[in-house]
C-alpha cells in the first residue's frame, strides 16, 4: 500500500491532486468515513488548504477538542476574571485568551485592561517570570493554558522562579492532558469517528507511542501527522487504506519531529512539577487525570492555592454549541449563532475566539 505514493514526494503541492484521487478510490460517498483531528493547527491547516471538499463526500473531516483555549471553561475564565480583580495582582497570560468570554457574554480579560485592570499578554511564561521579579510589590500570576506542548514551559518558569526564589510569581494551571480526553470522547454516546489524525506537537513531547491505545483498546486507526496539507493528506490516505483493509493501526507520519518515545526531557520537567488531576473539559464535563495540578513542593507558586482560587459552576451561552463542536458532533456552520450572533469580531464562544477554533477557521476560510 505504501509503494504507491512515495513517501519522499507526497509532501510536494504538485502531487496533492493526485493524492487527494487516491483517497478518494479507497472511500465509498454513500459511506463517507469520519476522520477527527484533535490539534488546533491541524484545524487551521486543513480549512486553510480546502481539504474538506477536496477530499468529499468518502470522507468526512472532524474537528475535535483540540484548542486549548476552545476547551477551557467558562468557569475557569470566570475564575480568571475575579482573579483580575483583587488589588496588587496582575495576570499574564497568551493572547487568545484574553478575549475568551466567561459566563457573560463581553466579559472578557481585554475588556478588563481596557477598563484598567493590569492584564499582561506575554508569548512564553518565562517572560511573567520577569515580569514579576522586576516589580516585587505586585503579584504576578500566569494562566497555564494548553496541552502537554506548552506543560514543559509552563514546567520550566515554575522551576526557574523557584530557584531565582520570585515568591511574587505564581501559575494558575489551566493545563490538559490528551489521553484521557479522547477516552472520554470515545465513551460519549454521541462518538461516531473512525480514524484519528494525532497531534504532531503533542505527540513530539508524549512520543507517537502514547497513541497506541486508540487501535489496541478501541480498534481506531491512527496516524501522528504533520501539519502542511501533504502531512494531512498523506494520514489521511493511510487512515483510509486501514479501515478499507480492516487493520486498525498506529503509524507516524511526522517522522522528521516525532519519536516513538517522544522527548525524555521535556517529560522529565512535565512529572518534576506537576501531577495529573482531574479536569473540567468544555464540551466533555469533568474527566478524572485530563489535567494537571502543581506538586505540592512547588505549592508557593500555586496561583490557586495563594488566592483560593476555584472555578464556578459550567455555563454556556444560551444557542452557543461550542461543545457539540468539540465534540465533533456539530458543524461550526450548523451553530445557529455562526455568523449571526457569534462573529470574530463579537465573539459568543471561543471557538470563534482562538485562532485554533474550528468556528474562527470555518469563518476565515469558509467550509463547514
Amino acid at each position: 500500500m505504501r509503494g504507491e505514493v512515495r513517501e519522499a514526494d507526497f509532501r510536494r503541492p504538485q502531487n496533492a491532486a493526485a493524492l487527494a484521487a487516491a483517497i478518494r478510490s479507497r472511500t465509498d460517498p454513500q459511506r463517507p468515513v469520519r476522520l477527527m483531528e484533535i490539534c488546533g493547527t491541524h484545524t487551521m491547516a486543513i480549512a486553510k488548504a480546502g481539504l474538506r471538499s477536496a477530499l468529499a463526500p468518502g470522507v468526512k473531516l472532524l474537528s475535535g477538542p483540540g484548542c486549548p483555549v476552545c476547551v477551557t471553561p467558562a468557569g475557569a475564565i470566570d475564575a480568571v476574571l475575579r482573579l483580575s480583580e483583587q488589588p496588587g495582582v496582575t495576570v499574564a497570560s497568551y493572547g487568545d485568551l484574553l478575549r475568551v468570554p466567561g459566563s457573560v457574554r463581553g466579559d472578557t480579560l481585554l475588556r478588563r485592561r481596557a477598563l484598567g485592570a493590569p492584564v499582561l499578554t506575554v508569548y512564553s511564561p518565562l517572560e511573567a517570570v520577569e515580569a514579576a521579579a522586576a516589580d516585587p510589590a505586585r503579584e504576578v500570576v500566569f494562566l497555564g493554558v494548553g496541552f502537554e506542548t506548552t506543560a514543559p514551559g509552563t514546567a520550566a518558569c515554575i522551576l526557574e522562579a523557584a530557584a531565582r526564589g520570585v515568591r511574587n510569581f505564581s501559575v494558575l494551571c489551566l493545563l490538559k492532558r490528551t489521553e484521557p480526553a479522547l477516552r472520554a470522547l470515545i465513551a460519549a454516546p454521541d462518538f461516531a469517528v473512525d480514524g484519528f489524525l494525532c497531534p504532531g506537537h503533542v505527540a513530539a513531547v508524549t512520543g507517537a507511542e502514547a497513541f497506541r491505545f486508540l487501535p489496541a483498546e478501541f480498534g481506531l486507526p491512527a496516524v501522528v501527522s504533520g501539519f502542511e496539507a501533504g502531512d494531512i493528506l498523506y494520514a489521511v490516505w493511510r487512515l483510509a487504506g486501514m479501515l478499507a483493509e480492516g487493520r486498525p493501526a498506529l503509524e507516524n507520519e511526522y517522522t522528521r519531529v516525532v519519536r516513538a518515545q517522544g522527548n525524555p526531557a521535556a517529560q522529565a520537567a512535565i512529572a518534576r512539577v506537576f501531577t495529573p488531576a482531574a479536569s473540567v473539559w468544555r464540551g466533555l464535563g469533568d474527566i478524572p487525570a485530563s489535567g494537571y495540578a502543581i506538586r505540592e513542593e512547588f505549592a508557593a507558586w500555586d496561583a490557586a492555592k495563594k488566592f483560593g482560587i476555584a472555578p464556578g459552576p459550567e455555563h454556556e451561552t444560551p444557542g452557543c454549541r461550542c461543545g457539540a463542536v468539540l465534540r465533533g458532533v456539530c458543524a461550526p456552520r450548523d451553530c445557529p449563532l455562526f455568523g449571526k450572533v457569534c462573529t470574530p469580531a463579537d465573539p459568543v464562544g471561543p471557538c470563534m475566539v482562538s485562532g485554533e477554533g474550528a468556528c474562527a477557521a470555518a469563518w476565515k476560510y469558509g467550509g463547514d
